[in-house]
């Protein structure tokens, strides 16, 4: 191998690590469990470099990323019967410290979010969780940005029904 190629192959790698830390809390959030994400990490990161030609320089490598993993994700959805999620709050925080009641919190509005069609939780979880710009994230799915909007809002409408009326606080 030659100097050159060496180099670029190095870059490719720390570029692809660099990603690791968001691609394993997508895939926790899309799986439901550690073993599940890693499997589906691991999937992600082999197609990703089998299919490095495809990749367009100057991109945007971790939005290229999850939309290899959600294209992975919906493929093996559509093979397997349509079953519950279980989020695993612990994983998506990334080892910082939450006191009791926010731990609850959170589980609450995971366990909301896992009842969510496939469509509207991927929205939720790459805008909510992962921060992403409508935009980008509909480049992910491979959807025009309204229908990005569109799922939003209805998960957003859908999340806020859930709650329960008597947790609610009027603040005046």
């Amino acid at each position: 191998m030659s100097d050159t190629s060496d180099k670029d192959a190095q870059a490719r790698g720390d570029a692809i690590i660099a990603c690791l830390p968001r691609l394993r809390r997508y895939a926790r959030a899309l799986a439901g469990s550690r073993g599940q994400a890693d499997d589906l990490v691991h999937d992600t990161i082999a197609r990703a470099l089998d299919r490095w030609h495809l990749w367009r320089e100057g991109g945007d490598l971790r939005a290229w990323l999850f939309a290899i993993m959600h294209n992975i994700n919906a493929n093996q959805a559509r093979k397997k019967a349509r079953s519950p999620v279980t989020l695993d709050y612990d994983d998506l925080r990334d080892g910082a410290e939450a006191d009791q009641h926010e731990r609850l919190a959170a589980r609450e509005i995971l366990d909301r979010v896992a009842m969510l069609g496939e469509d509207q939780r991927a929205v939720v979880l790459l805008v909510g969780l992962e921060g992403l710009a409508y935009e980008d994230a509909a480049k992910i799915l491979d959807v025009p940005v309204g229908t990005v909007m569109s799922r939003l809002s209805r998960a957003r409408a859908r999340l806020r029904e859930d709650v329960p009326r008597a947790r609610l606080k009027v603040i005046k």
